[in-house]
């Protein structure tokens, strides 16, 4: 099993068809003791009892500092390592740029990038002692494209964000032998999306993914695994894209 022996943390992952919920699956299924943090911890919970026996479903605001070093001390304290962080959490707001006011742009950028940066600070100091780990930073096709599927320009320049943030961690923590990767999926089939998209506009979107398919939320973790095990251990720095070819580049 790729992460036998492993502890990982995912944020963002009690939701049932989710991106997140899939990678904890995906890593429970291959050997690692997780972690799911989610802002409902009854949720969390549930989540991570559907994992099997071992696993941990904690409350924290991925945004708020104090609640970022306390959820992986938790964690620390619970199973005494953390080789794994996937930085998951996020959300997204269909507004155009003329549309989006103060509080949508801190509400985006805050779950999305302050949160990626507060989970890397809270789990750094433990795998530079390790001197190993991997994080895992969810970015989005729409950083790279510039938009145009449902979320807006804030979405995009969050998720940006999230691909220089972690391209800069990767190089400062090669020499810690922790690497930092992102990913950018495409569009991808979830409670979010489902409920989004008509027929029509499925079907225009779908005719320009070479794949011929949206994406599942299986699809991404599965890159989410290749990244968190050792098969990918001198990949550091890299976006690794899940979108069905929609941007070849």
């Amino acid at each position: 099993m790729l992460l036998q022996g492993k502890v990982a943390l995912i944020t963002g992952a009690a939701s049932a068809r989710g991106i997140g919920r899939a990678t904890a699956a995906t890593f429970a299924a291959q050997g690692a003791r997780v972690i799911i943090l989610d802002l409902d911890e009854s949720a969390a919970r549930d989540a991570a009892a559907s994992l099997g026996d071992g696993h941990l479903g904690l409350a924290a605001n991925v945004a708020d500092e104090g609640q970022a070093q306390q959820a992986v001390a938790r964690v620390i304290e619970h199973f005494g390592r953390l080789d794994v962080l996937v930085n998951n959490a996020g959300i997204t707001q269909p507004l155009k740029t003329l549309d989006i006011r103060g509080g949508d742009y801190d509400k985006v950028l805050d779950v999305s990038l302050r949160g990626t940066l507060l989970m890397s600070q809270a789990a750094i100091p433990h795998m530079r002692e390790q001197k190993s780990g991997s994080i895992v930073c969810m970015s989005s096709v729409s950083a790279q494209r510039g938009g145009g599927i449902f979320g807006g320009p804030h979405y995009s320049a969050a998720k940006a964000g999230v691909l220089g943030l972690a391209k800069a961690m990767a190089r400062e923590l090669g020499p810690d032998q922790v690497r930092v990767n992102s990913i950018a999926p495409g569009l991808i089939h979830t409670d979010i999306t489902g409920g989004l998209l008509q027929d029509e506009r499925r079907h225009a979107i779908i005719e320009g993914i070479p794949l011929g398919r949206l994406g599942s939320a299986q699809d991404v973790a599965n890159a989410a695994l290749f990244l968190a095990s050792d098969l990918s251990s001198y990949l550091t720095g890299i976006t690794l894209d899940v979108n069905g070819g929609m941007l070849i580049h």
